[in-house]
């Protein structure tokens, strides 16, 4: 199913939620004294929406800056491993063509294997750790013969260093991106409290009341499922490809 039709499904389900909440409320409840209450019941909502507004935007926030370092760390990855490629070539064979060799591997590692498993939220195999320590040992163990290869060596050596960082940060984010259940806790339980502390207010009519209360459900329900759905960057809405080693696979050739 398409998330942008779950999405939909999600936010009408949980509209037609609040709106039986609120008809079942003004017709069983009774209205006496109902807008009585709407200076303290006024209050209550500001403080409990205003604070569950504030932890929604920042759950929200971190998924969306987890979405981005994970997209950034990938390119800096395939970035990083072309550069020491590229510097390696200046060095002697067999370690030129080796260190081509074995990065185009790595590439294809990468994208292949362990893309579709960060997608699954699995944790990938250690092939691709494997294969960048080799390159590690193969440039430390390369002999040079004057100033420009020692350059090229410790370019090579400095740009797997990065890709090693940037390799770590991208399964960290594929694997630490999911919201604590205590984080869901208190944002589904502060969604309802909202919803239902709405339903005290008094002086509107039937039809309206049950428009700003499904309104007011839809929309928080639209932002819980985008931070759902952010959860793993490599997968559900947010979905970063491996366009950055594609590129780089054809760099290397």
């Amino acid at each position: 199913m398409s998330i942008y039709l779950t999405g939909i499904l999600w936010v009408i389900g949980a509209a037609a939620l609040g709106a039986l909440i609120a008809y079942l409320v003004r017709r069983l409840g009774g209205a006496e004294g109902r807008e009585a209450n709407n200076g303290a019941a006024g209050q209550a909502f500001t403080i409990v929406g205003g604070l569950h507004a504030v932890l929604v935007a920042f759950v929200l926030i971190s998924q969306f800056d987890l979405v981005s370092h994970a997209q950034d760390s990938s390119y800096l990855e395939a970035d990083s491993l072309v550069a020491a490629t590229w510097a390696a070539d200046s060095l002697p064979e067999p370690t030129k063509t080796r260190m081509r060799e074995m990065s185009r591997a790595y590439t294809v590692t990468v994208a292949e294997q362990e893309w579709p498993k960060m997608r699954e939220g699995e944790t990938p195999a250690d092939t691709g750790w494997t294969q960048l320590d080799k390159m590690r040992r193969l440039i430390a163990q390369t002999e040079v013969v004057d100033d420009w290869q020692v350059d090229r060596k410790s370019e090579a050596a400095n740009q797997l260093w990065q890709v090693y960082q940037a390799r770590q940060a991208r399964l960290s984010a594929a694997s630490d991106g999911d919201v604590e259940g205590v984080v869901w806790f208190a944002l589904i339980f502060g969604t309802l409290i909202s919803v239902l502390l709405v339903n005290l207010f008094g002086g509107t009519q039937l039809r309206a009341h049950i428009v700003i209360v499904s309104v007011l459900a839809g929309t928080i329900t639209l932002l819980l499922f985008a931070i759902y759905q952010l959860q793993n960057p490599f997968g559900g809405g947010a979905r970063v490809d491996p366009v950055a080693f594609t590129a780089a696979l054809v760099r290397l050739a």
